[in-house]
Order: structure tokens, then C-alpha cells, then sequence
């Protein structure tokens, strides 16, 4: 199936490893020009590399983007290496450890700049250019937590923020073939992450997490969540505006 992306310039933030990373690698495997976002140079150099290298048109800007100006420096780089973007993928995202619903309401924030902030200042840069050629696609990696509301207090309010803000923003772009989603992952198993520390020091809990929360009984991959992000980039989501997807293993 041709998904008549290839040759688009797509950038990722949060690509130098899990998730993000199984993105890039999956709009590389349809022809796109990728560029990736994060701390990490050297992670993202690898990256660039693996995928063919900044001959073949790949870059990377190793920005964090949760300074002031962050996510401003980080698509002016791009930008000046590159050109335009023609799909971002919203990847950056977490807890920051703010667990506690009693947390300072600068915690709050501070998540909430984590993990909407960001995308906000982004998108406000990379639209207008979308909007411009008729076509564009926003997609923003969210989390069942939205839904659920299980864990930190302030990281499930900070992606419920990001479905209400995907959602009416997609309906404003929608007229402009500027097609904005959110996509709700379950939880994801990966190397020296959350859930495998917990499959490594407190087995038990996760088994019980599994049977009471995830009813195909196991945890999913980046992998899994990748093709649904490269399918949202694609020609064929026209009628998909402001569209929520669940990727969640039946979550509970």
C-alpha cells in the first residue's frame, strides 16, 4: 500500500529511543526525510546514521526542549538545515516523578509545559507553512492515561490537555487539509523504562497490573505504536481530523 509519503520531511520529537525512535525508523521505510528531536547527540547521530545518513537528506537538532526557547531553536535549526516540515510527530512526553496530586501547582505546570507545551510552541511555528501548501499532518502521542486517570495525578491531566487541544486545533486545521490526531498508547515495555524496572524489581505487580488492566495480558511495544503514526501521516486520514485513537491492549 502506497501511503503517498514519500519525499515528505517529517520531524520527531522524543526520537532517541523507544517510541520515538520506532517512528522515525518506520517514516524512513516509506521514503520520508526525518528529523529527530532530543537531548541526546550522540543517540540521535546514531540514529541519523542508521537511517542513511544527512546525505540521504535525515538531520537531527540535539536541543532540550524543556528550556525557554527550547522548542523555537530546536525548529529554526531544522529548519535552516532542511526547510519546512510537512509532519511533526509530538513524542516528548512524562511524568517528570510528579506523582502526588497534592503537588505544588508549579509541578502541575511544569508537566503540563512537558508534555503540551512544547507541541504548542511547535505547532504555532511549523502550521502556518502547512497551511500555506494545503497539506500537513500533527500527530501527537497522548496516553490512555487521559482516559483512565490511573498514576501521576498530574501527567494524566497534562495528556487530557493534549486530546482537548488536539481535538480543537484539528477541527480549526481541518479546512486547510491540515490533519491533526492524537494517539493514546497503553503501556509500553522498554529497555530501562518504567515497566521494565518493574518487571525486573516487583514482578508481581506488574502481573497484577496485567490482569486487571490490560486485557490481551501483556504490555505493548513501540512497535506496535509506530505503523499507526505513520498511517497518520499519510494521504489517507483526509477524514480523520481531529481524530482520538486508542492503542492500548483493551485497557481496563
Amino acid at each position: 500500500m502506497d501511503l503517498g509519503i514519500s519525499g515528505r520531511r517529517v520531524t520527531i520529537t522524543g526520537a532517541s529511543q523507544g517510541i520515538g525512535e520506532a517512528i522515525a525508523i518506520a517514516f524512513a521505510d516509506e521514503g520520508c526525510k526525518i528529523s529527530v528531536i532530543a537531548r541526546r547527540e550522540e543517540k540521535l547521530k546514531e540514529l541519523v546514521e542508521r537511517l542513511g545518513g544527512e546525505s540521504a537528506g535525515h538531520a537531527y537538532s540535539a536541543v532540550d526542549l524543556m528550556e525557554d526557547g527550547g522548542p523555537t531553536r530546536a525548529v529554526e535549526e531544522l529548519s535552516e538545515k532542511v526547510g519546512k516540515t510537512d509532519i511533526i510527530v509530538h513524542n516528548v512526553g512524562g511524568t517528570l516523578q510528579v506523582k502526588d496530586p497534592l503537588s505544588p501547582m508549579e509541578d502541575w505546570f511544569r508537566v503540563a509545559r512537558f508534555n503540551v507545551g512544547i507541541p504548542m510552541e511547535m505547532n504555532a511555528l511549523v502550521i502556518p507553512a502547512m497551511q500555506e501548501q494545503k497539506w500537513g499532518r500533527v500527530i501527537h502521542i497522548s496516553s490512555i492515561s487521559a482516559e483512565a486517570l490511573r498514576g501521576s495525578a498530574p501527567y494524566g491531566a497534562a495528556k487530557a490537555y493534549m486530546n482537548a487541544y488536539s481535538t480543537t486545533l484539528g477541527r480549526a486545521m481541518a479546512p486547510d487539509n491540515v490533519i491533526v490526531s492524537a494517539l493514546l498508547p497503553g503501556s509500553i515495555i522498554a529497555e530501562g523504562g518504567h515497566w521494565d524496572n518493574i518487571k525486573k524489581t516487583n514482578p508481581g505487580m506488574m502481573d497484577d497490573f496485567l490482569r486487571h488492566h490490560h486485557a490481551i495480558g501483556r504490555l505493548g511495544t513501540a512497535e506496535e505504536i509506530a505503523p499507526f503514526a505513520v498511517f497518520m501521516g499519510s494521504n489517507y486520514v483526509t477524514f480523520a481530523a481531529a481524530s482520538r485513537i486508542n492503542i492500548d491492549g483493551g485497557t481496563m
